[in-house]
Order: structure tokens, then sequence, then C-alpha cells
């Protein structure tokens, strides 16, 4: 008989209890919190992406709609309407999009990828979906050509031929022009790839079709042969018509411009160099660099735009990419900040064969998107209302805050308006169609974004649209010319020594606080006012980390602060006696910050101006650490900071250091590493006092590491164990986070004081006691004394957040001073009065009774633990991971109540009950691709995240069960119902004869040939068969209205349906119109012929037949 071992039953009864939540409960205490959020309050989706779209390969736009898309290199598909209105889709393929063509008109664009494969989208709902794909097998796509109110797409490949396809049922027609019918004997080599078709303007059944070598063809669809052959010996790059149809233009290799007669043969009528030096003695002039790109807009009224991208003459070495607009005599060269990835031309009609009327040109960059009125003198750009201006630095932090004061985001645009620059077009922006979503969201939000450059920007992110509100540049505190005398002097020209690494910001008082990568933090406060700053105040910290391994002193710690202000800044009256230091001679080669802090007065315009900067210093010929936590507390007047050495709490308020300890001396003797005690360095003073007074601050050149090469992510890199084995761990132990609250200090207090939470990165979270001088003057006089009182709780791995509960479960926000404005310019007594009207908001927390208990909220890298309070014991557990990491986690207040909220980096999303760490949610979302994505996530209150998706676009997700369901009506409506504009008159014969353009019925994703009656005749399955199989592949799409009707929801849903259902009886009863008309009209003609035979046979005898 096989015998049970009892402890390895009871040991796995362990393992698989430590994957929920274990629920200890304290004896006298109960804990029965009824819990009001469930699993059904919970749902994961994406709502919208902002920003640049991530490298663009493509663009189009709709005349009529004006409605532009943009596609990109990885697939993705962003579509921009009226600011506010954008809508992104994705390729499930990923393939890059080469070429975009919109049906003018119709609701519709079609999208040609890298993979070979050409795809119908239905932009008639407000997520886009697709109708049909073609993949084609044996033949890459090169160029697409789809002409206005046409259903042949004309599809060119890489071995000269053109396929032709039906955009009603995107089927292939049998009619195929082949290459080598198309050039016949005027060439003896293959003339390559085909770069371009255009329908002639005046006739549909006239096609150009331009090949790489430099050969041009006029096909005619009808009689299936080439009309006119045109050859220039240099490789075309694109094709443009004359509207009149009687002229075109090419654009070469060799950049040059070559203007064609229809009808001519042999050579261009004009060949133009548009940025080549014309040689005096008749020869051809120098060859300039490709014109990629040539387009050919006449006006009514003047002479014709030609518009063109690229030709530069080979001289101009490190020239900007250039846009040349040639209008008459003039040429305007128009310099870009980027590479052009197209351009198209904007016009008053949709009609090729009227004129054209430019008004604006959109500019495509590889970075940008830009707008050119044409209808200005100068060409001025066009204000960009989008926010696409996201990457203007790389960003290296983000931070995101739902339900902000309603007075916070009008204070910070009124800041912002006044930096905007000058010289915009004076007129509206030309891309404005779309209708903006009907939802009803109440409430504010706020984006904040930390970049490489040192700039900060505030971003209105309410109600699913980004508008920037205002820019910081907190570079403009240092010397950009830093001195490279002193240590780790480095050429830091590819590094960013002012990029911020760290961002807290308190929404109610206004307040500030940065980190730098320079291991500097500035403190902001918000004014409305203008001040000019004589001299910016500065606290220089020493922070350093020495263990001992041949002595071991009593006491001493290895940290020092220079707490004074530099000279100039106000002097420290108030403040405790300072102590003279024995190392202010730098003997050390010490006291040296990163950067330099600027000796000369600040202008500091209205909105956030510095109050204080602080500074870590070299110590011992060792840079400072990097800072790897941070948090302000408005009320406190404090700002704290941490890094691998220790943190230091600086008092805003009477600008000095309040507190600069090592990790180490946070546990006293209660130390569980045993770690040896830190040695007092020589030549220094034992830690009597508060002060070092470090005369002269010197500047360093030293090499900081920016966060665009991931700086804060070492997490990464070290080891996920939570089991300490290493010294070197031991001895690194960082705060990695931070708490201010007011709570029980100590196990067993019966009253609630101001208290700071300390996590680290090695699981273990410590309290500290703030002692805060009375309100008013004593604030500003007595010091602020903060003590530690000992460890909390450890967890498994680094500790990302902590919160406080209240006895009924609700959580406790810190506690907050309101906003007042800084600069008043009162005198001394309106002042203290305005100091003394000031209140200080309480939290909830102080007017409950002292019985009750508090619960602490702890969550770390692997786990989640709840802690009550005094009596500091741990009544729930919940195991999160095992296997992976979080990366990011936040306690958040949603309507129904609070939870924790947690992104894990093998990609889910989770979210737990408070206080009862019940799993709620449990989605896998998106594995972690790259560093970017754990730098950026952040969530914020009312269910809502973000993290950028590319180095260009914010992607914005909702794990609120009620945002899921009203995201259909908050999203914009890209197709509005428009007419299309009245056709040219094209004269009563043309009309008569040519057919004219049939008037456009409103229907559903379905196009109308306005040429030749018999156009369909010839390239139709009937004439023409069908195409082999084997060519493409017909894949019918998910967005059909099958896909449209299951998708649509609610109100707007039926509304949608119900236009669906008119659409199709219309298009129906429109096509039965058109049969019946037809049959009546033969009916008619054989009843005439029929009429006329029996009147020429009447008199005839039967032999004369």
């Amino acid at each position: 008989m096989k015998k049970f071992n009892i402890r390895k039953v009871l040991d796995g009864l362990k393992e698989v209890s430590s994957s929920t939540p274990s629920v200890q409960v304290g004896p006298q205490e109960n804990h029965l919190i009824q819990e009001t959020l469930q699993s059904e309050h919970f749902q994961l989706c994406k709502t919208v992406r902002h920003g640049f779209p991530y490298q663009p390969s493509s663009m189009a736009f709709d005349p009529v709609q004006k409605i532009l898309a943009i596609g990109t290199q990885s697939g993705a598909l962003r579509l921009f309407g009226r600011p506010g209105v954008e809508c992104y889709c994705q390729h499930e393929s990923g393939a890059a999009v080469i070429q975009l063509q919109f049906l003018i008109n119709e609701g519709a664009l079609v999208s040609a990828l890298a993979d070979d494969s050409v795809h119908l989208w239905n932009l008639r709902q407000k997520r886009p979906a697709i109708l049909h794909s073609l993949k084609f097998n044996r033949e890459r796509i090169t160029f697409c050509h789809l002409p206005f109110q046409s259903k042949w797409l004309y599809i060119g490949t890489e071995r000269g031929n053109i396929h032709i396809v039906n955009v009603e049922s995107f089927m292939l027609s049998g009619y195929v022009i082949m290459w080598n019918k198309a050039i016949e004997l005027s060439s003896k080599a293959h003339p390559g790839p085909v770069v371009h078709i255009s329908d002639n303007p005046m006739d549909e059944g006239k096609l150009i079709i331009g090949f790489e070598s430099g050969i041009v063809v006029l096909w005619d669809l009808k009689s299936k042969k080439a009309d006119y052959r045109y050859t220039y010996d240099e490789a075309i790059h694109s094709v443009a018509w004359h509207h009149e149809g009687k002229q075109f233009i090419c654009s070469h290799s060799d950049g040059t411009l070559t203007i064609w007669n229809v009808r001519g043969q042999g050579k261009p009528i004009q060949t133009i160099t548009p940025h080549g030096k014309q040689p005096k003695d008749g020869k051809k002039p120098e060859p300039c660099k490709p014109i990629l790109k040539v387009e050919y807009k006449t006006t009514r009224n003047g002479d014709p735009f030609i518009i063109l991208s690229g030709g530069l003459s080979y001289d101009t070495v490190g020239r900007r990419p250039c846009l040349t607009v040639m209008h008459g005599k003039s040429t305007a060269v128009l310099e870009m900040d980027y590479p052009i990835v197209d351009f198209l031309t904007l016009c008053e009609t949709p009609y090729p064969n009227d004129f054209q009327e430019p008004y604006a040109v959109v500019v495509l960059l590889e970075k940008d998107l830009v707008v050119i009125d044409l209808a200005q003198n100068g060409y001025p750009i066009f204000e960009n209302p989008y926010p696409l201006t996201i990457h203007e630095s790389p960003v290296t932090c983000c931070e995101y805050f739902a339900d902000c004061p309603v007075d916070l985001i009008p204070a910070l645009y009124s800041a912002g308006s006044r930096q905007k620059r000058q010289g915009y077009s004076k007129r509206e922006w030309p891309i404005s169609g779309g209708n903006w979503g009907q939802g009803t969201q109440s409430y504010s939000e706020i984006i904040i974004t930390g970049h490489a450059d040192g700039t900060v920007k505030f971003w209105d992110a309410s109600a699913i649209m980004l508008q920037v509100l205002y820019k910081l540049k907190t570079a403009k505190v240092f010397d950009r010319n830093r001195s490279r005398e002193d240590k780790g002097s480095t050429d830091v020209s590819d590094e960013d020594p002012f990029a911020i690494q760290i961002m807290a910001w308190c929404p109610e008082s206004r307040m500030l606080c940065v980190a730098g990568v320079s291991a500097n933090v500035i403190i902001y406060r918000f004014s409305k006012l203008e001040v000019t700053t004589e001299v910016v105040q500065l606290l220089e910290v020493r922070m350093q980390y020495e263990l001992n391994d041949i002595e071991s002193p009593d006491g001493g710690g290895g940290e020092q602060t220079s707490a004074l202000p530099t000279p100039g800044a106000s002097p420290q009256t108030s403040g405790p006696p300072s102590h003279p230091s024995t190392s202010s001679n730098n003997s050390d080669g010490g006291n040296i910050p990163c950067l330099k802090v600027r000796s000369t007065p600040l202008k500091q315009s209205p909105g956030y101006q510095v109050d204080l900067v602080v500074q870590l210093v070299w110590v011992s010929g060792e840079p400072p650490q990097q800072i790897t936590s941070l948090a302000l507390n408005s009320s406190y007047g404090l700002v704290v900071f941490g890094n691998s050495n220790g943190l230091a709490v600086v008092d805003y308020v009477q600008k000095t250091v309040v507190l600069n300890l090592g990790t180490v001396e946070l546990y006293g003797s209660n130390d569980p590493y045993q770690r040896q005690p830190r040695s007092p360095r020589k030549a220094r003073q034992p830690s009597g006092g508060l002060c070092d007074i470090n005369e002269g601050s010197a500047t360093s050149e030293d090499r900081c590491k920016s966060p665009t090469s991931d700086h804060r992510d070492n997490s990464f890199s070290r080891s996920r164990s939570s089991s300490v084995t290493s010294i070197d761990k031991e001895a690194r132990e960082a705060i990695s986070s931070f708490h201010f609250c007011e709570t029980f200090a100590r196990k067993g207090d019966s009253t609630l004081t101001p208290c700071l939470y300390v996590g680290t990165s090695l699981g273990t979270v410590l309290a500290l006691a703030v002692t805060l001088p009375p309100a008013g003057e004593q604030r500003q006089l007595q010091p602020v004394i903060v003590s530690p009182t000992g460890m909390l709780v450890r967890l498994k791995g680094s500790i990302l957040r902590m919160a406080i509960l209240d006895s009924t479960g609700s959580q406790l926000s810190p506690v907050y001073e309101p906003w007042y404005e800084p600069n008043i310019t009162a005198d001394g007594e309106e002042r203290e009065k305005v100091r003394k009207r000031r209140p200080v908001s309480v939290s909830p927390s102080t007017s409950q009774d002292f019985n009750e208990s508090q619960y602490a909220v702890v969550c770390s890298e692997k786990q989640a633990k709840v802690i009550s309070l005094p009596s500091q014991t741990c009544i729930y557990k919940h195991s999160i991971t095992e296997t992976s990491f979080i990366l990011r986690a936040d306690v958040v207040q949603m309507s129904q109540g609070v939870c924790v909220a947690c992104f894990c980096a093998n990609g889910h999303i989770m979210t737990l009950s408070l206080p009862g760490l019940r799993p709620l949610m449990d989605v896998n979302y998106l594995p972690l691709t790259d560093m970017r994505i754990a730098r950026t996530f952040c969530f914020t209150n009312l269910g809502q995240a973000m993290y950028l998706c590319s180095p260009t676009e914010i992607q914005r997700i909702t794990y609120s069960q009620d945002t899921c369901e009203n995201l259909q009506e908050m999203l914009g409506e890209l197709f509005t119902p428009v007419e299309t504009p009245e056709a040219p008159n094209r004269g009563f014969f043309k009309g008569l004869f040519g057919g004219g353009a049939q008037s456009l019925t409103e229907r559903s994703y379905v196009c109308q040939t306005h040429t030749l009656p018999d156009i369909h005749s010839f390239i139709g399955e009937l004439a023409a068969g069908k195409a082999s199989r084997s060519l493409a592949q017909h894949i019918p799409g998910p967005g059909g209205i099958e896909g449209m009707k299951g998708a649509a929801s609610g109100v707007v849903g039926d509304l949608a349906r119900a236009r669906i259902a008119l659409d199709e009886r219309g298009q129906k009863l429109g096509e039965l119109e058109e049969r019946t008309a037809a049959m009546m009209a033969s009916a008619d003609a054989f009843s005439k012929h029929a009429h006329d035979m029996m009147l020429k046979c009447k008199d005839k005898k039967w032999y004369q037949f």
C-alpha cells in the first residue's frame, strides 16, 4: 500500500492557497467590509490613439468629405477630419501601406499593401472595417489608380502589367494590359515596374501608363492598343495631367521635368530643371537629385501651379528637404524639418477635367504633417490643430490624471495661449470633415508628458480628445554652456542632460516637482503673473553610500547636505544654526553638481515658475546616483526623493533639507540584512548638525545617461528573484516609492499624525513620522521634524504603490493645500492676511473616530497586501504573479468603488478588489514589446489608462464597463452625407455624345461610372471574361453590412442600420429604375423599327422581296 506524506500534502495546499487571497482576521477586529466592485464592472478595450502616425508611408485626401488618410510602414491607418475627429485602424498583416485611394464622397477607401494585397475599407461606421480584400499571388503591386466616380481600380505591378478590379464586387476583370503589348517595339528591354497610371481627364477610356525606365504609353481601353508612346532617357518617378487632357508633365531621376503634348511624338515640348544651374553655352544643365513627385494644377484666372518634391542640386549638401512651388515666373523653395514622404495639393473641385483652383498643399513628413496655404502671399503654413507634437522631443515619462479640479484646464490653457507662435495662415484648417461624438463624459482628464530635452507638456485629454494646454521648459533653469574642465568631461552632444525622469504633481495646489536624469529636482509653483527671479534658489545635497569593511564605528551616516542656498538667495535667518564643514575646499573631489544652475536673472512668464532647485553633488569622485522615486505634499510643504543610496526630505517653504538618510539607517537596529554600518568619511565632522556649508559650487561634465536609452528600467536587467544573495544588492537597496498620508505612525497609536511611507526595491515598507510646526508664521520659522518609526511590512519584489483606506474601505487621498497666487503684489500686511485666510484641506480620516481602524494597501512587483492599522496585522494577501512581474500598479477610484489596477510584464492587465484583494479582471492585453510601454504605462481613476504605443503615439484604453458601453456614442463620425459638387459644363456636343457625368445617388459602398457608357462593355466580365483564379485570391472582409449590423449598438447603431437599409433600398430601386428605363427605351426602339419596316414593305408584292 502506498504511503501518504502528510507534509507534502500540506505543502501542496500552501502552494495552491498562495495564488488566492489568504484572509487573516486579527483578534478583536472585524474586517467584513461590503465590497461594491464586481467583475461585471470591468471590461478592457482600446478607446483612441493620439499623436503623429509612426513611420508614415502614404497619404490620401477626400476633397468632398474633407478627410485625410495616412498609412504607415506597420500597416496602420490613421484618418483625420475636423480637430477632434480622428480614427485608428490596423491591417492584420502589419505590412506597409504603399498607397491609399478614396472612393470620393462614397465613404470608402482602398489601401494597397507591400504584401501585394488590396483592401476596401468601409468608413461609414465609427470604427471602419474591411469589406473586401484581394491578395495577389504572382505579381508585386507597385501603383494603383481609381478615377473619380469610376468603379474600375487599375493596379500596376512590378512586371509592368496592369490589372483591373471592379470595386463593387472586388473581383478581377479578365482585361489585362500586358507590358509587351503596351510598349511593343519601342524598347528592346523590359520597361520596368509601373510607376504611374492615370486616366485622361477628358476621356476615361484613355490611360497614361508610366514605366520606371522612362517610357510613357497612352493606352486606349476600347481598342486594346497604345495610341502613342513617349520615350525619355531618364527614369520616371511621377506623371501629372493638365486638366484639359492635352498635356502632361513627368518628373525624372535627374531632377528634370518634361512637358509633353498628348499628340506629340518624339520629344517633349519643354524640359525644365527647377534647381539646376543653366550653363551659358547651351549645354544640358548639371544633373540634380530626383524629383520624386510632381503635381500640375491649373487656375481659372492665372498661371498654373507646378508643385514638386526633391530635385535639389547635388552641391547643396546638408540642406534640408524642400517642397518647390512654381507659379508663373516665381519659384518658392519651402524648407522642411524632416524628409518628405508624400504631398497632396488640395483643390476646390474633385473633377479632374475642370480648373483645379489649388488652395493648399498637405505635406507628409517623416515626423510631422505640414499644411501650406497657397492662397496667401509667402505661402504661410496653417496652425496644426491635431496633437501631433507628442514626440517633438522623445517622451521619457508620463502621468495621467482623471477627475481634476474644474478650474485647472482653463488656468493651464490661459498660460499656454501666451506661448503660441505667430505668423500662421489666417484661414481655417482645410481638413474639416466628420462630426464629433455625442458622448457626455462629465469629468476632466489631464496627461502630463516629460521629455528628453527637459520640457514638460500638459495635455487636455477630456472626452477622448487630446489638446496641448501648456509647455514648460525646465532647462531654462540651467546654464546651457557647461564648462569642460571638471570631472567626467566628455562629449555630451548625443546625451540628454536635461531629460525628465519622474514627475510628481498635486492638481489641487498646482504644485509640480520634476526629477531630472542629472540627479536634480526642481519644484515649481503656478502663478498667473509674470515675475523676474534675480537668483534661482538652490540646495545642494550629498548622498553617499559607504560599506565599512575594516572599522565599524558606533554611529555616523554617510551623507551630508549642503542645505544653504547659494550666495544671493534669501538668508536662512529662521533656520537652525549651520555647522561649518571641514571639507568645503573640495579636497575630496566632491561637491560638484551635474549641471550648473544659471546665475543670471530668470524672467518667468505666467504659468509654472521655479521655486527651488535641489541638486545631488559628486562625492569622493563618484557621480550622484539617479533619482528613483519622488513625491510631494502641498499641505506639509515637503518634497521627498530617493535613489539607490537613500532618501532626502526637503522643506520647500523654508528651503532646507529636513532629513537625509541612507536606506540602512531607516531600519535602525532592525535591519533584516545584517549589513555593516557605514564608515564616517575622512576629514568630515560627525553628523551632529543638519547642514554643511558649501561655498561656490562648481560644475561637472558628468555624462548623465538619458532616459531615452531606458535609464529607469535597470530593474529589467536585474534578477527578479525575491531572495537576496548578493552583498551588492543588499548594499544598493534603492528607494522605489513614497506615500504621504495621515495615519497611525506606530503600532498601537491612537491618534492620526502626518506620515511618510517609504517603499524599497527589496520589498520593505518603512514609516516616518512628520512633525509640522503650526500653520502661519510659525511654519516659516520652526523646523519640520521627520523621524523613522520602523518597518511596517515586507513583500516579495520592489514596492510599487501604497495607499490608505478608511474603516469603510474608501480611499483616503493625501491632504493638500488649495492653490493660491504666490506672486501677490500687495504690501506685507495684505500678504499676511491672504496667508492666514488660506485653508489647509483636511483629509476625511482626521474626522473619524479614533477607535476606528485604517487599512494600508501595499503592492509590489509580485504581490499585494492589506495591513490593518494601527495593529499592523496583515489581513489580506494576494500573489499577483509568480513567473512574471508587475510594471505598474495604481490604487484607482472607480465610480462604484476602489480597486488595485496592475499591468504585468507578460502583457496581462488585472484589477483586484479592496480591501479583499479578490481578482476582478485579468485580460491578456499585449506582450511587453519594448521598454517604452513599461516606462509610460499608467492607470488613473474612473477606469482610464494610457501608454506610448510608438515613439510618436499615445494609446488610450479603458477597463471600465461603463466607458466601453458608451464608447460608440463618444467616437466621432468620419462620413457625413455631403452632396457631390456639380460637374463642370463640358459644352453641348460633349454632353450630347460623351455621356457626361451622371448624378451620384446616395448609396452604400458602391461607385458609379461618370464617363463613356460602354466602358463597362469592354472591361466588364461579359466582354473581357474572368481573370485567372491563381492570379489573386478574393477574401470577404469582416466589415460588410452584416458585420456592421452586429457591431453597431445603441441608438446610434439603430439609426445607422436604418440608414443602411434605406441606402440598400434606394440602391435597389435605382438599379430597378435604370433597368426599366433601358427596357422601355429598347422596346420603343424595337416598335419604331418594326413600324418603319411595315411602311417599307406595305406595297411590295411577294416576288419583290
